[in-house]
């Protein structure tokens, strides 16, 4: 295939994509926002108060960063895993890979589409936000940064997940006993400095603190860790994810009959 026909065939896959979560916004795009809105309420007013600052700012402006990411991150995965799973359960996904179409071009068309979901995600949660705090960005260059590297980090890991998935119900054993627990232990509600030095040297073996703190860093301007080391290591995911990724497609692992 020549540049023009790739394109083309990325595009298709690409629309398909935003189409498909589209149709259902209201399953897709409502839940999140309504969801965080309940984060913001409990953990932001109620509780809130309560705590005090965390961080030199009061503990709803803590906590907003960390949900705004945590909405991205469950978004991107969740569209990928479920997409690319439905396409390998009814058989779609082995007329495309015997297509000219080349792997690559079938796995960006995949990752595009859990990255726009999660940019969707990450503004609607954004304006719910705008109801309970003031939100002044530090570093916009940053967050866009972040945002997109996070949803591609997590878009890969649904694209793994629903390779070796072989059922429904295993497309919702990662996001339950993996994604959540790494979510709520990756500095969501709490700064890094309130851990004994054991568990915050434990911590560190999880990627969602990475995520989380340099989206903090971008919007508060405000870091648990150094932010070069964050931002390497978000990149060093994303490239091992990608790599693995196409490693899966290239040789058909759990995908052709």
């Amino acid at each position: 295939m020549n540049w023009r026909e790739q394109y083309y065939a990325l595009l298709t896959i690409v629309r398909k994509e935003i189409r498909r979560y589209l149709r259902i916004w209201p399953q897709t795009l409502l839940p999140s926002a309504i969801t965080m809105s309940l984060y913001f309420v409990i953990f932001g007013s109620l509780i809130g108060s309560r705590i005090g600052n965390m961080g030199g700012f009061t503990y709803m402006e803590f906590v907003v960063p960390g949900l705004i990411m945590m909405a991205i991150v469950t978004n991107s995965y969740s569209n990928v895993v479920s997409s690319f799973y439905g396409s390998k359960f009814n058989d779609s996904i082995e007329e495309l890979l015997v297509s000219p179409t080349p792997n690559y071009i079938i796995l960006l068309g995949y990752v595009i589409g859990g990255v726009s979901r999660g940019l969707f995600v990450a503004i609607l949660v954004t304006l719910v936000s705008l109801f309970f705090t003031r939100l002044e960005i530090s570093n916009y260059s940053l967050v866009i940064a972040v945002v997109v590297l996070t949803s591609t980090l997590f878009s890969l890991g649904g694209f793994i997940n629903a390779v070796f998935a072989n059922s429904f119900d295993d497309i919702a054993i990662v996001p339950t006993f993996v994604l959540t627990p790494l979510i709520y232990l990756g500095g969501v509600f709490y700064s890094m400095d309130l851990l004994p030095q054991f568990w915050a040297s434990v911590s560190q073996l999880n990627p969602l603190i990475y995520v989380i703190n340099a989206f903090r860093f971008g919007v508060l301007g405000v870091s648990d860790v150094n932010i070069g080391f964050a931002l390497s290591m978000i990149f060093g995911f994303t490239i091992l994810a990608f790599v693995y990724s196409m490693y899966l497609l290239n040789t058909g692992t759990r995908l052709r009959q």
